[in-house]
């Protein structure tokens, strides 16, 4: 197996698919901003400004963000000094690697592999790395960070870089120990036949054996001390120009000394030549497969971060949406946006996930890429883009610097127009949404709301009217709060409402005005009162109820009809995944 061929293979693919994934984040559309753009001037865009920022004054904010963000890790710092040392510690130890081991073939002495600096280095690096993986995984499968999810991705990043590790120090232990490997270096380096130099090669084993590491049958402790000494002097000879003692290795040798009471074994397997392709081969998918992997942040990261430090509110709205593709990929799963999310507690209640920041990163990647998403999928989606309260906390906190409250508004308009009826879309959490309503096209805006009322209020599809309806005897409806009898129809939470005051004709265009749905509760008429469209225009702002003579909880009742009429709608659609 020729390894060059290998390497070139390797590094191929994984140039190609960062091109490929890279140039495909301009020919991609993701809700609002550039959708419909031609791709052509989506990239004419992202290269002018790019060529524009490095020839202004925001070329020092880029350069101060690299440093800072990228290099020192200032954004993680902030937040948790143990997840700051985990990722310093992974970052730099395998970039060392990467860099002095794995790709110091093309540019570095092969001969110096084994002296110092280089040797002791390789060794400080390997167990830097061990380090943060140890702090990796104490984070998610021993301490269990509250809302912090592990998926598919996670376990390949975390197995892939664990097993690069791990391998090349066993195989570095096992290489010590190997007496196959030692007869291979004496011949093939040193120039000396066990046949032809006895004496010197003896010496060699038994001086190896005792400072190194080597493990030889029949050679052991008590040594020949005439015989070290011929063996020391040999070592002088020979060796010590291209190889310091292994103990200038401490996890490999460490590492050997935990491998030699199966020394022989191994070595009769021939184990260090398995693992050495083990390795190699661990090391080449994990570059090929980089590009499609979460590993691709490596790359995706610090470009967001530079981004968003030089890209505003003045951006063009193609780079905006080039920009917020790229977010996507430099999401790393870390969960810090869902530790501080204000929606969370929605979590707990519904038992979806993708209210949770973090998670739902996961799913709009592949909504954004063209994969297809189930309806469960699509509806849970939804309900997570809209259970939102666009608090912006995640923004703050977000280490990899991705404009989330942005990307919440720009996608959730995307997902709710594919996905189904979306109850939350008429609830005061989606108040946001109407704030930004210039932004989006009219249909676009009214769609959703047409299709929730539709599917809850019950007024245009009869099927759906039954399932809205709320029956205040029933054991649901006890959460209704039953002032609504006391009503006696003096119009003053009518007078006083906003949304009633908005429309010239109320009562035609909300069907009930507030008080004649607290009538129509009290006369029994439930199914009149729930198909009401005042339930849902209602803002919540509790008016009504502070105005009312009578002490009413006008609000609170809406708002409860609501909540009974969007749970009687899920019971029915789980009624029909049922049957």
């Amino acid at each position: 197996m020729n390894l060059a061929v290998l390497v070139y293979v390797a590094l191929a693919i994984c140039i190609l698919g960062l091109f490929i994934k890279k140039l495909s984040l301009f020919f991609r559309d993701m809700g609002i901003y550039a959708s419909g753009e031609p791709k052509a001037r989506r990239i004419i865009s992202g290269i002018t400004g790019f060529w524009g920022m490095l020839f202004s004054k925001k070329i020092f904010s880029a350069l101060w963000v690299f440093l800072a963000d990228v290099l020192l890790q200032r954004r993680i710092l902030t937040q948790s000094f143990t997840r700051w040392a985990m990722h310093m510690l992974i970052f730099y130890g395998f970039s060392y690697l990467l860099v002095f081991h794995a790709l110091a073939v093309f540019f570095a002495n092969p001969d110096e592999a084994y002296l110092n600096p280089w040797l002791f280095l390789r060794n400080v690096a390997g167990v830097m790395v061990l380090a943060g993986l140890c702090i990796a995984f104490a984070r998610r499968f021993i301490i269990k960070v509250p809302r912090l999810k592990t998926n598919g991705q996670d376990y390949y990043a975390l197995a892939l870089v664990a097993l690069i590790i791990v391998s090349g120090l066993v195989l570095e232990g096992s290489k010590m120990t190997s007496q196959r490997v030692f007869v291979d270096m004496v011949e093939n380096w040193a120039g000396l036949s066990v046949e032809d130099d006895e004496a010197e090669v003896k010496g060699l084993e038994a001086y190896w054996s005792k400072h190194y590491g080597l493990k030889v049958p029949g050679v052991k402790a008590p040594f020949d001390e005439e015989m070290l000494t011929e063996g020391g002097y040999a070592n002088e000879t020979y060796c010590a120009s291209c190889h310091v003692s292994n103990k200038w290795a401490p996890a490999g040798y460490v590492t050997a000394k935990i491998l030699s009471p199966i020394a022989g074994p191994l070595d009769r397997a021939n184990a260090p030549h398995i693992l050495y392709w083990i390795h190699v081969l661990t090391c080449l998918l994990g570059l090929a497969y980089l590009p499609f992997s979460k590993m691709l942040h490596i790359f995706s990261t610090p470009a967001s971060l530079v981004a968003n430090a030089v890209m505003g509110d003045e951006s063009k709205p193609e780079n905006l949406a080039t920009k917020q593709l790229l977010e996507l990929e430099a999401c790393t799963h870390c969960g810090t946006c869902s530790l501080t999310c204000s929606a969370m507690m929605g979590y707990y209640a519904t038992g979806n996930p993708l209210i949770l920041p973090a998670e739902k990163m996961q799913f709009l990647k592949k909504f954004a890429w063209g994969r297809k998403l189930s309806p469960k999928e699509m509806d849970a989606l939804a309900e997570g883009m809209y259970v939102c309260t666009n608090c912006d906390r995640c923004t703050v906190v977000c280490p990899s610097g991705i404009e989330l409250k942005r990307l919440w508004l720009s996608v959730r308009e995307a997902v709710i127009q594919k996905g189904a009826a979306q109850p939350n879309v008429l609830s005061p959490l989606s108040w946001f949404r109407g704030l930004n309503r210039e932004k989006l096209p009219a249909e676009a805006y009214n769609e959703p709301v047409k299709k929730a009322q539709e599917a809850l209020a019950g007024r245009f599809d009869e099927i759906m009217a039954q399932d809205a309806v709320v029956e205040l005897g029933s054991e649901a409806s006890k959460s209704v709060d039953p002032t609504f009898a006391s009503c006696f129809g003096c119009q003053t939470c009518t007078t006083v409402c906003p949304v009633a005051g908005n429309y010239e004709n109320p009562g035609k265009r909300l069907g009930l005005v507030p008080h004649q749905i607290m009538l129509c509760l009290a006369m029994g008429q439930d199914e009149m009162a729930s198909g009401a469209a005042m339930i849902w225009e209602c803002v919540t702002c509790y008016q009504c109820q502070e105005n009312c003579p009578q002490n009413v909880g006008v609000a609170d009742v809406l708002y409860s009809l609501k909540n009974l009429a969007a749970k009687n709608l899920e019971q029915r659609k789980a009624g029909q995944k049922a049957a």
